[in-house]
């Protein structure tokens, strides 16, 4: 059986297509701390990309905490850990990248296949107290090692997340005392919010190999209060593990953390039970069994070249054949195409002096303290557009009077110059009101046309009536802009992970309406008390 459509899930609609310049061939999964996605080097080799959550990427201090543990997790060099290559902690959201590594976790190959022989086990163990070796060696401690953050490779294992589990730890909406990380998987101390070092992720790596080992939580399943209280009062049933491995379990899960083993003795203790096979390279063949058929990686996403419209070339043949009068509809037909050319540049020569006069004329104008046509920006500090409107043709008739500017000459193109402008700002969403394209804009109930939902992660806006599309880039969206980017737009909903204080997105009504939302504030991190400032300009039947 090919499992790569487990592994590799394809991107759904809000998912960005590249994260800082990695394209995104697949979705990998989802965790506490955002979503994983595939994608690769300019080299071409694999890479996991770790997006964060939109509400912790609200939180400072989170940012804070995560470019620390970023800092500290590129100093990491193991050959049990996931090596981080790349981040950025101030991203809009922030994000990671690692190696990827080709094999399931613990927790797919243990679901798949059932617990883990001796000899699979101890190569486990082995392999992630080396990898703790390397993590300690810098000063990090993983607080988060569980089934799911254990790789399978098909020459050990792989312990990812080291170290940026803690930037998600204690963000402003956790209290303080509520202790944090996966409760089947915690210490003691842990539990009970004390202190947190190296002796703990030697708890949770007993926890882990037992999992392996027994194919469930060695302190059983259940609610989370009920499975930590055992953890912090009940020894653990060492009589359900393999005979021959008690001993090192019940180092590993000595209620005191001094009591514990060291991941240097739990390294020497699993090398001397595995004896020739430890320096095999690959492990023993019953490591190679567990991981199951091996699953092809997608192949790196073409770079999307940019095609160029290339230039009319009319070629004159070399010979006449044929008559006289074929010859002669020949020389017709050539001296049609040459007068169409020259007819041609001399409309674009005419449209390009227009164009100069005009920016002249718009110039004149905006010295003399007149304004131009106003954009979505200038629209919002004008009083009105009807002012603008009557200036611009009051001077359009003018100039007509005094024999003929191109300014006066020459039709607007259509649907595009004068629609009416309207500006409403500042607009504020929560989950309860929404935003309407007629009056009352702003609506104290979900009836509008644009409400703002957060009840999945992220948060999102969402229409009955209208399609929305972000536009990424420089700032200052125009309605010809707006207009050719909603072309083709068929969604009805636009997760917000993507989206910042100045961010900007586009919105068609049915009726031909079209808006452009700037976004000013965007608060997340507590769904109940979400809100999302907007300034909102409209132009009317302007699709």
């Amino acid at each position: 059986m090919n499992h790569a459509t487990e592994v590799f899930q394809p991107l759904q609609g809000d998912d960005p297509p590249t994260v800082a310049g990695y394209r995104l061939a697949a979705r990998l999964g989802a965790g506490g701390m955002g979503r994983v996605y595939l994608s690769h080097t300019h080299g071409g080799r694999p890479v996991a990309i770790k997006v964060v959550r939109p509400e912790l990427a609200d939180d400072p201090d989170f940012r804070r905490r995560f470019r620390r543990e970023v800092d500290a997790a590129r100093r990491v060099r193991g050959a049990y850990t996931a090596e981080l290559i790349d981040a950025d902690a101030d991203g809009t959201p922030p994000w990671s990248a690692t190696l990827y590594v080709p094999g399931p976790s613990l927790t797919d190959a243990v679901a798949r296949r059932g617990p883990l022989p001796v000899p699979a086990v101890l190569q486990l163990m082995a392999g992630v107290a080396e990898a703790l070796q390397a993590i300690h060696a810098v000063g990090i401690v993983h607080r988060d090692l569980k089934p799911s953050n254990v790789l399978l490779a098909a020459d050990g294992p792989r312990v990812i997340d080291f170290g940026i589990s803690l930037a998600a730890d204690f963000t402003s909406h956790t209290a303080t005392g509520v202790t944090v990380g996966t409760p089947h998987f915690m210490a003691p101390e842990q539990a009970t919010a004390g202190e947190v070092t190296a002796a703990t992720d030697v708890f949770a790596l007993g926890q882990t190999a037992a999992f392996a080992a027994l194919g469930r939580p060695l302190y059983g399943d259940g609610s989370a209060i009920g499975v930590l209280y055992r953890i912090v009062h009940d020894d653990p049933d060492l009589s359900l593990l393999p005979e021959q491995l008690r001993p090192l379990f019940a180092r590993c899960l000595a209620a005191a953390p001094e009591e514990r083993a060291t991941p240097a003795e739990i390294v020497d203790w699993c090398g001397q039970r595995l004896g020739a096979d430890a320096d095999a390279g690959a492990g023993p063949a019953v490591w190679r069994d567990v991981l199951g058929p091996e699953v092809a990686v997608p192949s790196p996403l073409p770079t999307p070249t940019r095609v160029l419209p290339q230039p009319l070339v009319v070629t004159q043949p070399q010979s006449l054949p044929g008559g006289p009068g074929e010859r002669r509809a020949r020389r017709r037909r050539t001296a049609l195409i040459t007068a169409a050319a020259v007819t041609a540049g001399a409309v674009a020569l005419g449209g390009l002096l227009w164009t100069v006069q005009d920016a002249g004329i718009r110039f004149r104008d905006w010295v003399a303290g007149a304004p131009s046509t106003p954009g979505p920006q200038e629209s919002g500090r004008s009083s009105g557009s009807a002012s603008s409107t009557q200036e611009s043709e009051s001077r359009a008739g003018a100039a007509g009077s005094g024999g003929g500017t191109p300014e006066a000459s020459v039709p607007s193109p259509a649907k595009s110059a004068s629609p009416q402008v309207e500006t409403h700002a500042p607009l504020m969403l929560t989950p309860e009101t929404s935003l309407s394209f007629h009056e009352p804009f702003m609506r104290d109930d979900r009836k509008g046309d644009i409400r703002f939902d957060c009840k999945d992660v992220g948060c999102a806006v969402e229409s009955d009536t209208s399609v929305f599309l972000q536009l990424f880039g420089k700032s200052g969206a125009t309605l010809d802009e707006c207009r050719l980017m909603l072309a083709s737009a068929d969604r009805h909903r636009w997760t917000l992970a993507g989206a910042a204080a100045g961010s900007e997105i586009c919105v068609k009504h049915s009726n031909g309406d079209i808006a452009l939302l700037v976004l000013q504030t965007k608060q997340t991190a507590l769904p109940e008390l979400a809100t999302l400032t907007v300034d909102m300009t409209i132009w009317r039947d302007a699709a």
